[in-house]
């Protein structure tokens, strides 16, 4: 029997006359790789927004590990084990890359931000924070402002950011959006690495990395589902082909 983590159902989002989302149904297994494809305005983003409790659904329900975290907000479902990372980087710029590794700690542990208090002091958000930046290959820059880092650095450190929470479910939000190809194989070779000991949903618009990263994938259409399959599968299904991966341009 599949172990779900994720489960979401009949999920509708409205704005105004639009239909961001309209009936979706999504399953995560945990463990897994999930990607979330589509064309523009899909719905992908409004998705994510969802699962992390930015946006609350007009309809459907959204069960996480056994939860209905539905109504809950960002806070809670970070302390249930859900962190993301945004399609636009969210960092503090003037902030070392620790500090901020050290505050997203601070965050998921339920405590107010001190930021008068010097928060790589404490040992309790610094060693979260530091494995954190390990893992995603910036060891040598714990002390490096965030705006002195390159774009691609800034991206791993805001996956540093949401490892550092100690997540069960990763949201990665086009997690190479604005990369040099240098950067998006290396961003790659991160993801491969994480998907061995974290659940991931993984909106993103490169389709080599998707393909090659992705153990099933969902695509959305008009914020719906079409197809659900295995990457092999996906490839193959003539409605996917049609509403998206023929038309790529």
């Amino acid at each position: 029997m599949e172990d779900i983590l994720l489960q979401v159902t009949g999920l509708t989002k409205r704005f105004a006359g639009l239909i961001a989302s309209n009936g979706l149904e999504l399953a995560v297994q945990r463990g897994e790789t999930h990607a979330i494809i589509g064309p523009n305005g899909a719905g992908k983003t409004t998705l994510i927004a969802q699962l992390q409790g930015e946006l609350h659904p007009d309809e459907g329900v959204i069960h996480f590990n056994g939860r209905d975290i539905t109504s809950d907000p960002p806070h809670a479902r970070a302390r249930y084990g859900i962190a993301r990372s945004f399609q636009i980087t969210s960092i503090f710029p003037k902030f070392s890359a620790l500090d901020n590794a050290a505050l997203a700690v601070q965050a998921q542990a339920g405590h107010s931000f001190h930021f008068f208090r010097y928060v790589n002091r404490d040992p309790s958000l610094v060693e979260p924070a530091q494995e954190a930046l390990t893992t995603v290959g910036l060891a040598d820059r714990f002390d490096t402002a965030a705006e002195n880092l390159s774009h691609g650095e800034r991206r791993q450190l805001e996956i540093a950011m949401a490892l550092a929470m100690r997540p069960i479910l990763l949201l990665l939000d086009e997690p190479m959006a604005g990369m040099s190809r240098r950067d998006s194989a290396r961003m790659a070779q991160l993801l491969a690495k994480l998907k061995r000991s974290y659940t991931i949903v993984l909106v993103e618009h490169d389709m080599d990395a998707v393909f090659s990263l992705a153990d099933r994938i969902s695509v959305l259409v008009a914020g719906s589902t079409i197809a659900t399959g295995l990457p092999d599968e996906i490839r193959a299904n003539a409605e996917v082909k049609a509403a998206y991966l023929g038309h790529r341009g």
